[in-house]
């Protein structure tokens, strides 16, 4: 729920000569959707605050997380599971991607979470209790963004984006990124890479982290990289490129990367859910965003077909091009 305030609803981060938009979610609903959209428009990528999930609620998820990944090795495999999901190793994804990183992959509905929670946790009640409960609130915070969205743009049913999260079978995704301080030295590379360059494949993210930076996002056509400066207490969002489809390219789903953690004293942790819509759902823009001067850009697809097109590929490949009108 998004309450009438006089709060200024956004303000800017400068970095680099490049801004990133930070939108408070108690602002003026009509003002704050427009904002949204245009954060989409330019970036596909904006900071909200004041989202409503109290600190505490992603604290925790942080403690457990560090709990985890502070076992020893041989723990941790302990819940590797079928591929993609469970723990992994510097492996990314299916088709060879690596960085410097450790992470936990998780369905995002209690009964995945509930039956895993005993691979993970030693207090696997608290920690599926605790899990469940971070889903269910960032879940709905990205559900009022998103019908945000559908105000800003205009002419589309204002749920026409949340109900894809809303489904029984939608599929929704946490990952919990780990980047512990890089001790070896990189003789031959300047920037190791703890997670390579890649637009995300779903509708939305919403990213949580540590006060350890290490996020880039690579903003229009100049391929500079814009370190993004952290905010425990905040939500980045990550237009995906579902949404991209569904808009007609009207927003941006931005190519983002994290870097390898040189930090010498703390690990980076990012929480990461991923908004992604039932595996029948098909995914084409609505016809009133079609205009005569803007053809459709994208043919229709399955989010099944989308998803297997992803992880037939790798990270840094521009996969929703595949799926381009002629």
């Amino acid at each position: 729920m998004v309450v009438a305030t006089q709060i200024n609803p956004i303000h800017v981060e400068k970095n680099q000569e490049m801004t990133i938009p930070t939108i408070d979610l108690t602002g003026d609903e009509s003002k704050v959707s427009k904002l949204i959209v245009k954060a989409c428009e330019e970036y596909g990528f904006f900071k909200v605050i004041n989202h409503g999930v109290d600190y505490h609620i992603i604290k925790t998820i942080e403690n457990e997380s560090f709990e985890f990944f502070n076992k020893p090795l041989v723990e941790k495999q302990r819940a590797e599971l079928a591929k993609p999901f469970g723990y992994g190793n510097k492996n990314i994804g299916l088709s060879g991607d690596t960085g410097e990183l450790e992470y936990l992959l998780l369905q995002a509905n209690q009964d995945f979470i509930d039956n895993t929670s005993m691979l993970i946790s030693n207090d696997p009640s608290s920690f599926s209790c605790r899990v469940n409960s971070y889903v269910k609130a960032v879940k709905g915070v990205a559900c009022n963004i998103l019908e945000l969205m559908a105000k800003g743009i205009g002419g589309v049913p204002h749920s026409v984006f949340t109900t894809l999260l809303t489904e029984d079978d939608s599929d929704l995704l946490l990952r919990l990124n780990h980047y512990p301080c890089v001790t070896h030295p990189f003789q031959h590379d300047a920037n190791p890479i703890g997670f390579g360059e890649h637009s995300d494949p779903q509708i939305l993210t919403l990213l949580a982290s540590n006060g350890v930076p290490g996020l880039q996002v690579s903003l229009g056509d100049s391929r500079q990289w814009l370190p993004v400066t952290p905010d425990p207490r905040a939500f980045f969002v990550i237009v995906g490129d579902l949404l991209k489809a569904m808009t007609n390219g009207r927003f941006i789903s931005v190519r983002h990367r994290a870097m390898a953690n040189t930090s010498t004293t703390e690990s980076r942790l990012s929480m990461v859910f991923f908004g992604g819509p039932p595996p029948h759902a098909t995914i084409t823009c609505p016809p009133k965003l079609v205009k005569r001067n803007t053809p459709l850009v994208y043919k229709p697809f399955t989010w099944a077909e989308y998803k297997s097109h992803t992880y037939a590929h790798r990270l840094g490949e521009a996969r929703l091009d595949h799926f381009k009108l002629s």
